[in-house]
């Protein structure tokens, strides 16, 4: 024999629960804009080495630059970019926000860039 579970009576449950003093958010719109603050671009193995090799300073005002970078080439819908200004270049995969790589002068010259879907100059 099978019970039937009765369906819960109207006001027993409340859809959203308030802390003291805080506005009502869905759990989707907290996570994203936990997301939001927390998105910082972060620069994989790769990209350190790299970085460290080519005499690339990674400093406080390149990874605002990045960040900002990130946030307008997220607006425009991109992927993967080339973010780059006369010194330097990155390739940065936007979704993650992780630098693939880097580049100095020198190599930037000498290579091709493929798979991208946007540049950015910084």
């Amino acid at each position: 024999m099978i019970d039937r579970i009765s369906p819960l009576q109207s006001g027993s449950l409340s859809p959203k629960k308030t802390v003291a003093g805080a506005a009502q958010t869905s759990f989707g719109e907290q996570l994203l804009q936990r997301q939001q603050e927390s998105q910082t671009v972060a620069f994989s193995k790769h990209a350190r080495e790299r970085a460290e090799q080519r005499g690339i300073q990674v400093d406080d005002q390149l990874m605002n630059q990045l960040n900002d970078t990130v946030e307008r080439a997220q607006a425009k819908g991109a992927t993967n970019i080339l973010a780059f200004d006369t010194t330097r270049a990155f390739i940065i995969n936007v979704p993650n926000g992780r630098v693939i790589t880097t580049m100095s002068p020198e190599e930037m010259k000498e290579n091709i860039f493929t798979n991208i879907d946007g540049a950015v100059i910084l």
